[in-house]
């Protein structure tokens, strides 16, 4: 029996950019052969990436692509950030954005279906669960196609913007969509804003109201306040704008000759439950897990 030494492992792990457990497990069958541990290693990652998809992805990042006048917006998501740093899995989300804005795929699904690199998309993702042994998941994009222009926004790797706008000077796009990023409007203006979310803003505000034992027709004049103040607050148009306070969105907009018709934006993980997990634990069992190994 070949004698696995830590510099082997290492070596299989660059080339192959498995787990290192995985690594010393397969230079191990190997009897240490590197050449036959990768195959192995090839071997296994179909499973592997079945094994991790049942696992949470509330990390990732948001790619954002624009040629001309089509574009996209894209949330790809892994379980930790150390994987968003991956120049594999950077490449993987880039890519998605390009085919996304050159084919169109109606879904996720029809996405997945895609042709990538001489696989389909799906079997890429598969295959690079299987390398970084962590789980990955496409979970939303937004494609523009647009008579107007578009501005893209990346703060980071966790937000990002996609403006579709018209005007002559072209920063003001980017600035609309710095702007959105820091401020993060929930809709273009304020008959934009969604039902359920005023529903459950005047909820908030009856009962706030409720609690100053005024009349009602007082408290009902507070409650409608309260309504008009969150509509201007997470509306677009109504915002001050971020690089002058003095004026609204609206009102740069206006001076600048410039219209916003629709935007879109991501933040990495937002509406998915984290995983809590417990760290002292978590290392215990990945000792006991090594001098089992």
């Amino acid at each position: 029996m070949a004698v696995i030494t830590a510099a082997m492992v290492g070596e299989l792990r660059a080339l192959t950019d498995a787990p290192m457990m995985e690594c010393k497990k397969a230079l191990t069958e190997a009897d240490g052969d590197p050449v036959k541990a990768e195959e192995i290693l090839r071997v296994k990652l179909g499973s592997k990436a079945s094994k991790a998809a049942s696992r949470v992805t509330a990390e990732g990042v948001v790619a954002a692509y624009v040629a001309g006048n089509v574009g996209s917006l894209l949330e790809v998501n892994c379980e930790t950030d150390f994987v968003t740093k991956n120049d594999d899995f950077l490449a993987f989300s880039n890519a998605l954005a390009k085919l996304i804005a050159e084919k169109n795929p109606a879904d996720v699904a029809a996405l997945s279906a895609l042709p990538l690199e001489g696989k389909t998309v799906e079997e890429t993702r598969a295959a690079l669960i299987g390398r970084i042994g962590e789980n990955m998941s496409i979970r939303r994009f937004a494609r523009f196609e647009t008579t107007g222009k578009l501005a893209s926004y990346l703060h980071g790797t966790r937000i990002g913007v996609m403006v579709d706008f018209d005007g002559a000077d072209e920063q003001v796009g980017k600035d609309v969509a710095m702007h959105i990023a820091a401020m993060k409007p929930v809709a273009l203006s304020s008959d934009n804003v969604p039902a359920d979310l005023i529903a459950k803003e005047r909820s908030v505000a009856e009962l706030k109201a409720a609690e100053s034992g005024k009349p009602a027709e007082i408290v009902t004049k507070m409650v409608e306040g309260s309504v008009q103040k969150y509509l201007k607050e997470v509306s677009l148009l109504n915002q001050s704008f971020v690089k002058n306070d003095k004026q609204t969105v609206e009102q740069m907009l206006k001076d600048t000759k410039s219209t916003v018709k629709s935007f879109t934006m991501f933040v990495v993980g937002e509406g998915i439950e984290k995983k809590q997990d417990d760290f002292a634990a978590e290392v215990a069992a990945q000792v006991a897990a090594a001098k089992q190994a």
